[in-house]
């Protein structure tokens, strides 16, 4: 039976897993997201952007996974990024930057777009691969002044796409969306069901292999 991998150090999407059935390993990768975003070139579409994302950050575990000699495994790779006025946004890194991203989104919509890629490893190859991408429709408030800059001072926004969050500080200001919540989070669960598949992994099969809690409970 094979092992759920996740490539993220996300804790965001690993509760939402946790939350789901699942505990996955964790293995983070280490892809340089600015320079494949380069690599990529200027007239990439943002829904091609985010899942190549995924899937580089999939590949990028594989030889961890074989050092390892983890030979029965499936990983899911993850990127999210906000797309707003035709531009993609990812992580602000800064206050500054997000700041600016705040004063640009306040009270209006973005899409969130969601990367996924699945892996399927077995005897140290990878025999099979699913990737595609998911888009939430996200209705920002307006913070005041105070509320923003206390927001900041919190450091969430600092380092997440979009300079938002949906299950944190960030949800006071999100007024609605329209789409998947869980991709909005990090890892959108629709999506990843229908990517394991493709695979020939069923949801059931994970429950019963990578239990974070019993399956009769789940029937519950």
């Amino acid at each position: 039976m094979p092992r759920l991998v996740l490539a993220s150090a996300s804790p965001a999407r690993l509760a939402v897993l946790h939350a789901a059935g699942v505990k996955p390993l964790v293995q983070v990768s280490e892809v340089d997201e600015d320079a494949l975003i380069a690599s990529l070139g200027p007239g990439t579409p943002p829904a091609q952007v985010v899942t190549e994302l995924a899937r580089a950050k999939a590949t990028d575990i594989l030889p961890v996974l074989r050092e390892q000699k983890l030979r029965d495994a499936v990983v899911i790779g993850c990127d999210s990024m906000l797309l707003i006025d035709g531009a993609l946004q990812g992580k602000p890194g800064t206050v500054e930057a997000a700041r600016e991203r705040w004063r640009a989104m306040a009270g209006r919509s973005g899409e969130l777009l969601t990367g996924h890629a699945v892996l399927r490893l077995r005897d140290d190859e990878v025999v099979a691969e699913a990737a595609d991408h998911s888009g939430t429709v996200v209705h920002f408030g307006i913070p005041t002044d105070e509320e923003l800059e206390a927001y900041l001072d919190s450091g969430e926004p600092l380092g997440v796409a979009g300079a938002f969050t949906l299950d944190g500080h960030g949800g006071w200001f999100v007024e609605g969306i329209e789409g998947d919540p869980s991709s909005v989070i990090g890892i959108g669960l629709p999506l990843v069901r229908r990517l394991l598949a493709e695979v020939g992994i069923s949801v059931a099969r994970l429950w019963a292999e990578n239990a974070a809690i019993p399956v009769e409970a789940l029937e519950n």
